[in-house]
């Protein structure tokens, strides 16, 4: 292994440290919240907001709650149309406050 590579695998590293986190708390939240059957889907949808980020697989950052962010819509739109369907319970529930600068662009509500 080169000299130089060592820094980009420690980075690598820190980050898969980070988005192993930020899933399993959002997974356990779920699964206290909603139980294991919406904490399963959830776990695809982080994977497919994860997979829907458009930064370069070598960047040295990636915004871990901001894919919990998309999977928390994801969940909690699944959650809206069983309970107006009649099927299930009526569920309110608060997602985590983010700073208007940390939202993607073309989200900010100033601009």
């Amino acid at each position: 292994m080169q000299q130089s590579e060592l820094p980009f695998n420690s980075l690598c590293t820190t980050q898969i440290h980070l988005a192993e986190r930020e899933l399993s708390t959002f997974l356990a939240a779920v699964v206290q919240l909603f139980g294991a059957d919406q904490a399963r889907l959830s776990i695809e949808d982080w994977l497919n907001e994860l997979e829907l980020m458009d930064i370069s697989p070598r960047s040295t950052r990636r915004d871990w709650r901001t894919i919990t962010i998309g999977a928390s819509v994801r969940l909690a739109n699944r959650l809206n149309v069983r309970s107006q369907g009649g099927h299930g319970r009526t569920v309110s529930f608060t997602l985590p406050v983010c700073r208007e600068s940390s939202l993607p662009a073309g989200l900010n509500t100033t601009s």
